[in-house]
């Protein structure tokens, strides 16, 4: 049988308009529907191509399933996105295959907003926003969602999943008997040790010089979360 070769033109047109409408690869920006809540910070959605995506949302980690707010870190979640339209900004993917993303509903920064309740923490290996640092900041400050708990009771997602069961590090200015003793004999840092705490998060670090000083001279033990004495694994590798 002979095939019309308009037939071949009308399909090529239409792979074209959908490649520009879709992105692919898993990055780029794309509107979908949330048909699925597995936990705090993982979702599925449906693609306008009918097909579905597993989606992590990025730069926060919420509470295990089997760890204390775990259920209700996945019910917040599913009260901001199940069943509706959603925007992913994808930044890339996951070892698991799952895209990462930014996701909004309706305007609103679904990320930020599962941090700004306490359903979630930042995950300080991975963000570079300081500004979810400072809703998770007010949230401690207000008791909110899993900082309401016992403080036994509020294990880092990261420290879980490793069996870890020890509590989190409060957000406090390190005072001086905690920091380590530096040798006198050793040349000074041209940072003044009155600046120790005032950066938190790995995404505050200009670089990973910085980055270990605050770990060993500040003791901002926060920025080395599996203990392998590596800080902030995206500027100092690990």
């Amino acid at each position: 049988m002979r095939l019309n070769p308009w037939g071949y033109a009308a399909a090529a047109a239409l792979a074209a308009l959908a490649a520009a409408v879709l992105p692919l690869g898993g990055s780029g920006e794309v509107e979908a529907r949330v048909v699925g809540v597995a936990d705090g910070d993982t979702v599925t959605v449906l693609l306008p191509d009918r097909t579905q995506e597993k989606v992590r949302l990025v730069e926060i980690d919420a509470p295990e399933t089997d760890q204390p707010y775990g259920q209700a870190s996945k019910q917040q979640l599913s009260r901001l996105v199940h069943g509706r339209t959603v925007t992913l900004r994808r930044t890339g993917e996951d070892r698991y295959g799952r895209t990462l993303a930014r996701v909004y509903q309706d305007g609103r920064d679904v990320n930020a907003a599962m941090v700004e309740s306490g359903a979630a923490w930042v995950y300080d290996a991975y963000s570079t926003d300081p500004a979810l640092e400072a809703l998770e900041v007010q949230a401690r400050a207000e008791a909110a969602g899993l900082w309401s708990l016992q403080p036994d009771q509020t294990v880092p997602p990261w420290d879980w999943r490793r069996g870890a069961r020890e509590p989190a590090p409060a957000l406090v200015r390190v005072s001086e008997q905690e920091r380590p003793r530096r040798d006198p004999a050793a040349p000074r840092r041209s940072e003044p040790a009155q600046l120790c705490g005032a950066k938190r998060t790995c995404g505050e670090m200009a670089d990973c010089a910085e980055a270990r000083r605050h770990l060993t001279e500040c003791g901002l033990a926060r920025l080395d979360r599996d203990g392998d004495g590596v800080p902030c694994e995206s500027l100092c590798g690990g």
